[in-house]
């Protein structure tokens, strides 16, 4: 099955920009679905934007309009730049691939996806 390496996180201050990104092996990402993840100590893990196989985006609202996800084929990899980052943003960020098949308004659900990245983390001052 797919393993799922994330990187990308850091240190930003607000009002800047970071793409995470999250390369692939074992499989290649075209037969998934994948989302990005985040959580903070003590709370749910929640998405942040996720994309099918054939390129179809759903976005957290506390994201829309400030993130993009994308899928790279060249890189077997899943990209997620968010940009005016915002302290609220500070998180892990978890990568996710889904062998199922997921409905667009289950993208943001973790129940949805089997596989998980061991995550980065973004901090933003």
């Amino acid at each position: 099955h797919v393993q799922l390496v994330e990187s990308g996180g850091g240190l930003v201050q607000a009002g800047g920009s970071l793409t995470l990104s999250c390369v692939a092996s074992g499989d290649t990402i075209s037969r998934y679905c994948m989302g990005w993840f985040r959580q903070i100590p003590d709370k749910e893990r929640e998405g942040v934007a996720g994309i099918e196989s054939d390129g179809s985006t759903s976005y957290a609202d506390s994201v829309q309009g400030r993130a993009i996800i994308s899928q790279d084929s060249n890189m077997n990899a899943v990209h997620l730049e968010i940009n005016d980052l915002k302290p609220g943003d500070t998180a892990m960020y978890y990568c996710a691939a889904s062998d199922s098949g997921v409905a667009w308004w289950s993208l943001l659900d973790k129940e949805s996806y089997q596989y998980w990245g061991q995550g980065t983390q973004v901090t933003v001052s």
